[in-house]
This record gives C-alpha cells, structure tokens and sequence, in this order.
C-alpha cells in the first residue's frame, strides 16, 4: 500500500515531486508549527533514535502508562501512516552524498526540507503531536522507524515482529505484546533493508532469509514471504550497551562467585570450554563473560555467523560469515573461517555456535595446540551435549568410527556449562561439567557444580548452587597457572 504512494504522495489532493535542487515545486501558505527549527538540544529532547531515556518497567508486564507501548499513543494510524510517506519523500530528496546521521548539518536539512513538503501537501500538524510526528519522520530517516522506541529501552531483551500488526517484546525474561505497528507489509520490509544493506547481506524471494547484526551487535534474524506467510517476520536479540561483566552475572543470580572464580580459572589456564543451552538461554552473553577473562596480550579469533561478541581485549581478530549473492560467488561458512583462523596465529579460538560440520575442524583445533578455545552448541545437559557434538561431527560428511569420534570429543573438551532459562523467565547456569575421557565407548563426565531446584515463591524459582564435592582431575593445570583453588570451593553444603 505505502510503495504505490512513495513516488506521488496525494495526502491533499496534490502530488508531490522534489526537484534536483531538493525544493518544492508550488507554494502556498505554510502551515503554522509550533516553535522554532530544532536544533541539535532541541532533537535530542523529543528523542533521537537509540537516544530515548529509558523508561521505568515493572519487568513482569508493560504498564498502560509506559512510552514504549504507546508509540503510537498521539498519533491516529492515518498520521502515522502520513509521516512514514512523508519520510520516504525525504530521503528520495536527499543527494546522493548527504550522510544520514545524527549531525547539527543533517537534521537542519531534514527539518527544512520537512517543513517545505508540510507547506506543499497543505499538511496541517496539530501542536499536541507535532513533536510525535517529526520523531516518527526522524526515526524512518535516521533510524528503524517503529522499532526504534523498542531498541532504546535497556530492559526490553527482545524483540519480536509477527507481520505489521502483531509485535512482541520480551522484558524481565517474560513476553508481552505491545502496541508498536508497522504500516503494511512493504513497511517492514523497508527496515529489514535498511538492516542489512550497510552489511552488504540481501533477502528477496529466492532466499527469503537472512541474519544480521545491528550497530550496537544486537542479533537480527529475518524471514519475508514466501516462507513467512502472514507477512515479513522481524526477530532481534538486544544486548546490552555495556557488555556484562562476571559480577553482573553474579548480581543476577546466574551463578556464584565460587563458579565464577572457577571458570576464571578454567580460562586463564587454557582448557577448553564449551558452553551448552537452549535457545534464549545466554549462550552467547556468557561466551563473552568467559572471553573477558582472557589474559590481554593473547590473540583472539572469534568467529561468528554475525557478529555479537563483545570482547574488550585489543588483539581481537572478529570474523564473520558472507552469503552467497545473485552473482554467483559464493558463501563463505563457519567451517571455512574456522579453517582459516588457523593460518592466522591464533592463541584463542572462538566459534560463537557450532552447527554443523565445522565441529569437526574446532575440535580438531583444539587437538592439536590451540587450547584455551571457547564454542556454543544448543543442548538441553551436558550428556546431550555429547549426542549432539556427535551429530554434528558427523554432519562433515567423513566417514569416521563413532568411536573414533568419541575420543576426539573427550579429548578436545575439558568443560561444558549448561546454561538454562528458567520457566520464571531467569537465566541460571545449572551445571559445569568436567569431561574425564573415555569408558569404554563411553564419555564419562562428573560434575563439579550444580543448581538444585528447591521449589517456588511468588511466581520465581528458588534454589541453590551446589557443588558436587569432587576436585576436577584437571586440578593440577589449574595450579600451575597459579590457582590453587581452595577445598571448600568443591565440599557440598551440609
């Protein structure tokens, strides 16, 4: 509907054209607006994107009162649909080598050349919503239009677009629908575009799905028809804009500082550690908690479908994957860049998830001196996790004895953590398993740390970390890396 009218805007009964110079044919009484031009202060306080003060929550549901619900709350949706197409006429206006960015320049160019098609279509803005209506044109030009009020809210971790009119967000682990809307379908899939075109990725209709990453790292998967039948499908995993750190994990409950001093531990000495849990458990915030406790100095090459990794190390190599493109190159997976990273002097190797066949060449890493290197897999517990690494070694496509298999697993990887999320919606690691070798054709794991759930108590779990009162029999590598770890870390609760 909104891509029919980009071109000839007909909002009062006149179309619009801009010329090459960005004015407007016409003229006729510019409509009254309140205050004067914004300037940079003045911007800021309506609200640039990605820029809104964080709003107060109750993290069990979304207020009737809070801003990110109520998007739209001035704005009647024919107005709502009018700034869009306003926004749209604005950024075919603007030259080729204008910048869109949040400078002093850029916005007394957008607000100017605003106000002329305001004057042109004879578009009257009533005070009450001007300010809610030019935010809504910044947000389409500048940002990601009706997803912006979402992405600025620190404690909003999710968001979900089912279609135009159905969008969902995920606040203190819990998920509630909220009242941001898109205008149609070509609405949505304006802002998929504007995703993932800085990244050089495209959808269309012969590979209607890609993933994406945003500025700030946040996740973006997204699936258009013809394989999302009730319209394009938007699914973004927010992180935080200060990475977590180990004490922000403790500070939530995820784990203890006993644990916390243990994988420190674990990761300084070099062993190898692979974090294993279902989908929206933490995998990857963890990841990068375990990737901070990397000495500095140590070369580190992540690897990742799209980046999301925060590490503050400097000497950080970050890869990331290509897709393949209508000219006929071709993609570029994990597996090959796992290849790669060992040609490139790596003392750390990190594979953000393993999927697929690319298992084979980490664990083959991690066999032949890359130690101390870190991965993902999805899993429900760490006996799973060794079906699963079975799986996807096996998913290389060489025909290898599960036997043999099995060895390469248990030699590769010292330690799995199962992180979970709870059914109150928190995110706990439930176990950190010591891999031992082999039994047979068995892997014989023992754990070292558990959570013992202990019941419920006005709709939260409660419970404690226990350990399971066995030293690790990798305990003497931890010595000599200095970490003499003391007996009562490992001696079970009475």
């Amino acid at each position: 509907m909104v891509s029919s009218l980009i071109q000839s805007i007909s909002l009062a009964d006149k179309d619009v054209a801009i010329d090459d110079h960005g004015g407007l044919p016409g003229g006729g009484a510019e409509p009254k607006l309140s205050g004067e031009p914004p300037g940079l202060t003045d911007i800021e306080r309506i609200g640039l994107p990605g820029e809104r003060p964080a709003q107060n929550g109750s993290g069990n549901g979304i207020s009737r009162d809070n801003e990110v619900e109520q998007r739209f709350s001035t704005l009647s949706p024919d107005m709502a649909e009018r700034a869009v197409l306003i926004a749209e006429q604005l950024r075919s206006s603007l030259e080729s080598n204008v910048v869109v960015e949040r400078s002093q320049e850029v916005l007394n160019l957008i607000y100017e050349r605003y106000k002329l098609l305001c004057r042109h279509v004879k578009l009257l803005i009533p005070p009450d919503i001007e300010q809610d209506f030019f935010k809504v044109v910044l947000d389409e030009l500048i940002g990601f239009g009706p997803l912006e009020s979402l992405l600025s809210e620190d404690d909003v971790t999710e968001i979900m677009v089912n279609g135009p009119d159905l969008v969902y967000i995920e606040k203190g682990g819990k998920t509630f629908e909220c009242d941001v809307r898109f205008v149609d379908d070509d609405h949505v899939l304006r802002v998929i575009n504007h995703i993932i075109e800085p990244l050089g990725r495209r959808i269309d209709h012969n590979w209607p799905m890609v993933d994406a990453r945003l500025p700030d790292g946040s996740r973006v998967n997204a699936v258009i028809p013809p394989c999302a039948i009730d319209g394009p499908s938007i699914t973004i995993r927010k992180f935080s804009k200060i990475p977590f750190q180990v004490e922000d994990l403790i500070r939530f409950g995820t784990l203890t500082q006993d644990m916390a001093d243990f994988l420190e531990a674990c990761v300084v000495s070099k062993l190898n550690v692979l974090v294993s849990g279902g989908t929206g458990s933490g995998k990857t915030t963890l990841l990068s908690v375990l990737s901070s406790f990397i000495p500095e100095g140590e070369r580190v090459v992540t690897i990742e479908d799209a980046a999301e990794l925060q590490l503050n190390q400097r000497h950080v190599v970050r890869l990331e994957t290509k897709h393949a493109v209508v000219d006929g190159a071709r993609s570029v997976t994990i597996r090959d860049l796992v290849v790669n990273s060992l040609r490139m002097r790596p003392e750390r190797i990190i594979v953000g998830e393993c999927r697929s066949g690319e298992a084979l060449d980490m664990l083959q890493a991690m066999n032949t001196g890359h130690d101390g290197s870190l991965t993902t897999v999805h899993a429900n517990n760490p006996r799973d996790t060794i079906s699963r690494l079975e799986t996807l070694v096996l998913m290389a496509g060489l025909d290898l004895p599960l036997q043999v298999v099995r060895k390469q697993i248990a030699s590769a990887i010292d330690v799995i953590v199962q992180q979970s999320r709870l059914r109150d919606g928190s995110r706990k690691i439930v176990s950190i398993t010591e891999v031992q070798g082999t039994d047979g054709n068995t892997i014989t794991l023992q754990d070292v740390f558990t959570f013992v759930e202990e019941g419920e108590k006005d709709g939260k779990v409660i419970g404690r970390f226990e350990p399971s009162g066995i030293r690790p029999t990798f305990d003497p590598r931890l010595k000599v890396r200095g970490f003499d770890l003391p007996a009562t870390m490992f001696m079970k609760h009475s």
